[in-house]
């Protein structure tokens, strides 16, 4: 009985293992595909995780994300400004400005514009935090959602879901680009940086749906 019990406390399924990690189960089956995590299948097909392993390298990522994106130049000021750069060279979507095509009187515009730079910030907040603090990157990431859901509202009384959602995709790309440019210029190490990229584009995927499903919401209580 004693050895059965911790062979089954010893190996992991996807959703136990994603959760040491910090990261959704879909990028833990990512990083077994490609080697990243070690991994085991069962006859029946299902994925094992060695939970020592697990735990060594949910403290590497640790280690690799104390120092605060701020202090490597990632301020939320100084994405805005590559937000507000991408814009004027023709990207569409830059949340911190206004999409194109949605209204643009200034009641409209200034609150685009107050809630982009909230997104940002709120982002920024979520990726500083330890992996370990749960309870604030959930309160972060909750935060963002809802500035989401206010986004997707917005844009669904003038713009289709294929619109809201090539702008919204276009969006994500400013965020992830600076990230990428403060690791280089300050000579980040790889593994330091692949964290940080990992954990944006796992948290801009979930916003992603979020703000699918808000839209779709809000185009179906509209034609109700």
């Amino acid at each position: 009985m004693t050895t059965a019990t911790s062979t089954s406390q010893r190996w992991l399924s996807l959703g136990p293992a994603s959760q040491i990690l910090g990261v959704d189960p879909d990028t833990l089956r990512r990083w077994s595909d490609e080697g990243r995590v070690e991994s085991w299948t069962t006859p029946g097909g299902h994925r094992r995780f060695d939970r020592a392993k697990l735990e060594v390298l949910a403290a590497d990522r640790r280690t690799l994300t104390t120092r605060p994106l701020a202090s490597l130049g990632a301020t939320p000021e100084r994405l805005r400004r590559a937000y507000r750069r991408s814009y004027t060279t023709g990207v569409t979507g830059a949340f911190p400005d206004v999409p194109p095509g949605a209204p643009r009187d200034d009641t409209e515009r200034a609150a685009y514009r107050r809630d982009g730079r909230r997104l940002v910030e709120t982002m920024v907040a979520y990726l500083d935090t330890a992996m370990a603090d749960a309870t604030r990157r959930d309160r972060m990431e909750a935060e963002a959602s809802a500035l989401v859901d206010d986004l997707a509202g917005r844009l669904a009384a003038g713009a289709s879901m294929t619109e809201a959602v090539a702008l919204f995709v276009a969006a994500r790309q400013p965020f992830l680009t600076e990230l990428v440019g403060v690791g280089r210029r300050r000579s980040l190490d790889p593994a330091r940086l692949a964290v940080l990229y990992e954990d944006a584009s796992s948290l801009l995927d979930r916003l992603l749906l979020r703000f699918v499903a808000a839209h779709q919401r809000a185009t179906t209580g509209a034609g109700s």
